[in-house]
């Protein structure tokens, strides 16, 4: 995210351990919150404000995990979005048998502040949750601007995390809730990303070109076609799956704002795949700026550990590459 003074901002969340498969309580899975600013145009970044995960406790639980978050600045100051598993959220009545021990729920809340200092002790409110068994775990926000003013994207899980799903909602005032929610607004695919199809990002197209006739959007997202790694055969084709915590990358685009309209670039198999480790390549963001697009991902590397990655791309060489 860019600010007034032209620094770049990068938000998101160390993780350490924690299994998943027994409840997060049983490890210390999302350990921090932090904001990085760079003011040297993405040279180098310092971290400005950061959150142990106790600070981001509310009225409607404690916090377990962190995952996704996002910064969105509007007039008058900065709102921060951010996605935490929280106890004392028990699941549907109909559906209580699948919560596991120390497990939560994973819902949005957000913070408000005149700026990026501010947040630091801002009060954690509440933004959106689902008690929806098929979309109850809602998180990894994002957002971008429309025609019709910001709306909100989020990943969502049903209660046996069997899937991952890209919902959009309209960005709350302050003071309330979000409602009105599309859960299933991009599809999960037909191929490799048939598990998980989670959108992290949409970014306007440059009226360049082909492109010139309508509003184009890109849509990256994650996916994955299976939750456990699966072996395969001797003599098939050697291709990455995607699975939980291992996803690849895909993209799509919109036309005219409707992210329901939505037509995959990446039909058959996976864009964006790391050539190290698992070939993990995820959580796609891109910054558009009056110098160019500043694209982050998180990439597996030969020691299997995630970095965040960064690229830059002028404006000039967009546009090189989209007028043919």
């Amino acid at each position: 995210m860019e600010g007034a003074d032209g620094s770049l901002y990068a938000v998101g969340r160390y993780r350490n351990a924690g299994d998943s498969r027994t409840g997060v309580a049983a490890g210390t899975r999302g350990l921090e919150l932090a904001i990085f600013r760079s003011s040297d145009k993405g040279e180098t970044f310092e971290k400005v404000v950061f959150w142990e995960k106790s600070a981001l406790n509310s009225p409607t639980g404690e916090v377990l995990s962190i995952e996704g978050s996002c910064l969105r600045f509007v007039d008058g100051g900065v709102e921060l979005f951010v996605s935490t598993e929280k106890t004392g959220l028990a699941y549907p009545a109909v559906v209580g048998d699948f919560q596991k021990p120390g497990a939560g729920v994973w819902t949005i809340d957000v913070l408000r502040a005149g700026s990026i200092q501010g947040l630091k002790t801002a009060t954690v409110d509440a933004a959106y949750s689902s008690d929806c068994p098929e979309h109850l775990h809602v998180k990894d926000p994002f957002y971008w601007h429309t025609s019709h003013g910001d709306r909100l994207g989020y990943c969502s899980h049903p209660f046996g995390w069997s899937s991952s799903n890209t919902g959009v909602v309209d960005v709350p005032e302050a003071g309330r809730m979000a409602t009105d929610p599309q859960h299933s607004v991009f599809q999960r695919g037909p191929t490799w990303d048939v598990a998980m199809t989670r959108g992290t990002c949409l970014l306007p197209v440059p009226e360049v070109g082909a492109f010139a006739a309508d509003d184009y959007t890109l849509l990256f997202y994650c996916g994955g076609e299976c939750l456990r790694a699966i072996d395969e055969h001797a003599t098939a084709v050697k291709r990455p799956r995607g699975y939980s915590c291992e996803e690849v990358g895909g993209a799509a685009f919109i036309i005219n704002d409707d992210v329901s309209s939505a037509e995959r670039l990446s039909h058959l198999l996976p864009m964006f795949i790391s050539p190290w480790g698992t070939g993990c390549s995820r959580y796609v963001d891109v910054c558009a700026t009056e110098d160019g697009f500043y694209a982050t991902w998180q990439q597996s590397q030969d020691d299997l550990s995630q970095p965040l990655v960064l690229n830059f791309v002028s404006n000039e060489q967009a546009r090189s590459v989209l007028a043919g």
